[in-house]
């Protein structure tokens, strides 16, 4: 049985917006892309927006990409460069304080 493709059918709550797009919020072939996307998709993880890291560990030579939901692109933009205003020392405070709380 054809279906119209303009009806839109709410089946299986399929969200037809663009919201959900992946766009890459990180982008890096440098030898320590790796290391630094996973840093990345920690802190966005850790603050609750979902990221995914895209590269081949076995080709390091490759780019390695971290993608984040469209809607969630200008909060994700704003806890990495909160981050790396920071700095180092802000991590090392950060895991001082999860070491005392254990």
């Amino acid at each position: 049985m054809a279906q119209d493709p303009d009806e839109q059918q709410d089946e299986g709550g399929v969200d037809p917006s663009h919201d959900l797009d992946m766009v890459t919020l990180f982008s890096s072939s440098n030898i320590d892309a790796e290391m630094e996307a996973n840093a990345i998709h920690g802190i966005l993880t850790a603050n609750g927006i979902p990221s995914v890291v895209v590269g081949a560990s076995t080709i390091p030579s490759l780019e390695f990409q971290v993608q984040v939901p469209r809607a969630a692109a200008e909060e994700a933009e704003r806890l990495i460069e909160e981050a790396q205003a920071a700095g180092p020392a802000a991590a090392e405070e950060a895991e001082a304080a999860s070491e005392e709380s254990q």
